[in-house]
């Protein structure tokens, strides 16, 4: 799953979010890091723990991740951030194989369809969970934050999602396909001219307007947002 450029793909690509969107919110996964932000910056920025909250959230609204800011404000290495946050973490104790999510991806039309991850998260933290997971085979690539490059780019901005396309080998908007679980991300993506489904979980608070035309209470309603990318029973 390397992010180099792929050769232009005559197929749709269908883009998957991975952190509670491969697997459900419940698993803790994104408590459990926001707590290991939160000792990072009152670790290393010598800040009180209501300091080190308030922060994460002013830099997760601005650049849609910690180390955004930590990055531009602070000089702080982003492998070291990674390694102590992210690499860190008991993915193994948290998240299980699922199934449900081979099944689902078994069932993609493959010889019109591209599978790939695109995901905030650095490129170990994706191929952890994957694996964990049981289907990082399945998956021909990974686009992810690259924190050993500048300018910093993320989701939701307009220029990862170009990054996606072009690591993906997609030219059009209308080929590109996207599940994910956080609002800005699907509306963006929706702007853009992607065909979007936000993943809202049962027991999720409801948006007041959606964020795409698509929205899913669960990875296997794709079959009836996008049919056309999944291959017919015979």
């Amino acid at each position: 799953m390397a992010p180099e450029e792929h050769p232009p793909t005559p197929k749709k690509v269908l883009f998957f979010d991975i952190d509670n969107c491969l697997y459900p919110a419940k698993a803790g996964v994104h408590e459990r890091m926001a707590d290991m932000i939160h000792v990072y910056f009152e670790k290393h920025l010598s800040l009180s723990p209501q300091e080190a909250i308030d922060l994460h959230a002013k830099y997760y609204e601005k650049y849609g991740l910690a180390i955004g800011g930590l990055m531009r404000h602070h000089n702080i290495d982003p492998l070291h951030f990674n390694s102590e946050v992210d690499d860190a973490l008991p993915l193994q104790d948290m998240i299980q194989p699922r199934v449900d999510l081979v099944r689902l991806l078994q069932d993609v039309d493959r010889s019109k369809v591209r599978l790939w991850l695109f995901t905030n998260a650095y490129v170990n933290h994706g191929r952890r969970v994957v694996k964990i997971l049981g289907v990082d085979k399945m998956f021909e690539g990974i686009t992810y934050c690259d924190y050993t490059t500048l300018p910093f780019v993320s989701k939701p901005q307009e220029e990862m999602f170009a990054k996606a396309m072009m690591e993906a080998g997609a030219h059009n908007m209308e080929d590109c396909y996207f599940v994910d679980d956080n609002y800005n991300n699907c509306n963006m993506a929706e702007k853009l001219g992607w065909n979007s489904a936000h993943l809202v979980e049962d027991g999720s608070p409801i948006p007041a307007q959606q964020a795409s035309k698509h929205q899913i209470s669960h990875l296997d309603d794709l079959r009836q947002a996008f049919p056309e990318l999944f291959r017919q029973p015979v």
